[in-house]
């Protein structure tokens, strides 16, 4: 009988050791994942303001009366997209609170930008002093 109640607390020694390191396993590839998704969804953010930018400075510089759409991909968790006279400030939710950005672009510019997931369709407008973007 002492041989019987041995074996079966050395088995449930045993496997709690397992279940402890699979669970340690578990929690540590959520914790990456997390952060792998948040640098994902930050890089999506700098490049669709970096291309906005670059495409937003090359109609201003053509002059008044160029004008352009773009189709541009916004991820979700944007907060915030505020556009003051040369720099565009964007608030992102992560794991770890949000992130704010700020992109500085050489011209003027005016306009909104919806924080709604998804691909926009963005219309760049140059003016005179400003250039204008708006979505379609």
């Amino acid at each position: 009988m002492v041989k019987k109640a041995q074996v079966g607390i050395e088995y449930m020694i045993v496997i709690s050791f397992v279940t402890f390191a699979v669970m340690s396993v578990l929690v540590i590839a959520m914790f990456y994942s997390d952060k792998i998704k948040d640098r994902i969804k930050l890089n999506q953010v700098e490049s669709f303001f970096t291309q906005l930018l670059n495409s937003a400075e090359s109609v201003f510089f053509s002059g008044e009366p160029s004008k352009t759409s773009i189709s541009l991909f916004l991820p979700a968790g944007i907060g915030e997209i505020t556009i003051y006279d040369e720099y565009i400030l964007v608030v992102t939710s992560t794991s770890s609170g949000d992130n704010r950005e700020i992109f500085r672009s050489d011209v003027p510019i005016q306009g909104t930008i919806s924080i709604t997931e998804g691909t926009k369709k963005l219309v760049l407008t140059a003016y005179e002093n400003y250039l204008d973007i708006s979505e379609a």
